[in-house]
């Protein structure tokens, strides 16, 4: 009696261990790779309870989310020679978790390989451009990130590792420190230069603004100059025409109204004037 109840015991512990051998549970967010002798054999993507073989199958747990890596910064060489430090990330996932498994086994083996295949493009791609352009240029800078995240995205396909990148991006370009100082002066002399280049053009653009103003000035004066003496010119010839025409009319009324204007110059200050009595221009003035 003893026996049997101890061979039920034991049958209902053999039991229970290889029913918990047998269950596995996924959770959202993860992917639970199978694993039969160390072999990939299949992936369970949905979340709920699911069943393996006890004792021969193993199981693999993998992160079915975006990932962040941070890659370590690097210095590198830009195209004209100047030594940068780069600090970038990636954002990745696991596309297929058995690829995956069977080329870089874990996690950490697959940012070895991401972070080999960001150094590579990275350093290829800056080696290319110019660092007043990495560091001065919002649109160049985007444009590097696009094509390094799309040469890094090729690189892995073609390894096979399972991994999809979805973007890789700078976060930072600084200069080491031993050269910092150096670049920060030849930068200040390069801004003063082209201050006093700025100004230098300013002055002469102002000086030719003034000489042309002044030029036009002249000849606006000496327009309006020509045209008033024309327009004078003009009105004592006309004044000379009426004159005549006056005089043709009644030559007779024309010498009187001359010798009337003449008194009204003449007598203004009543000066003392000494004429013969029977000068015509005395008669006149006494009314005879």
């Amino acid at each position: 009696m003893k026996t049997k109840h101890w061979l039920a015991i034991a049958a209902v512990v053999l039991l229970i261990i290889v029913g918990s051998g047998s269950l596995f549970i996924v959770k959202e967010g993860e992917y639970k790779v199978v694993l039969r002798f160390g072999e990939a054999v299949r992936t369970v993507k949905e979340p709920g309870l699911n069943f393996k073989v006890p004792f021969i199958e193993n199981i693999s747990t993998l992160p079915k989310y975006q990932m962040a890596y941070e890659n370590s910064p690097t210095q590198i060489l830009t195209k004209d020679k100047k030594p940068i430090i780069v600090d970038n990330y990636t954002i990745w996932r696991i596309k297929s978790p058995e690829k995956f498994i069977r080329t870089v086994h874990n996690v950490s083996g697959g940012m070895a390989r991401i972070d080999e295949a960001v150094y590579n493009s990275v350093r290829r791609k800056l080696s290319e451009v110019n660092y007043d352009n990495i560091i001065s240029e919002n649109t160049a800078r985007g444009n590097i990130n696009d094509e390094i995240t799309d040469d890094v995205k090729v690189a892995l396909q073609r390894d096979d590792y399972g991994i999809e990148i979805v973007d890789v991006r700078i976060k930072r370009t600084d200069l080491p420190d031993s050269n910092k100082q150096s670049v920060y002066n030849r930068m200040i002399s390069d801004r003063q230069s082209m201050a006093a280049r700025y100004l230098s053009e300013g002055d002469e653009e102002s000086r030719k603004i003034t000489s042309k103003a002044d030029r036009t000035a002249k000849e606006l004066m000496a327009q309006a100059e020509a045209d008033a003496k024309k327009i004078i010119a003009e009105g004592e010839q006309q004044a000379a025409k009426i004159y005549n025409d006056a005089y043709g009319k009644d030559s007779q009324f024309y010498n009187l109204y001359r010798t009337l204007e003449s008194y009204i110059v003449t007598l203004n200050n009543e000066p003392v004037i000494m004429l013969p009595i029977e000068s015509p221009y005395a008669k006149i003035l006494m009314g005879q």
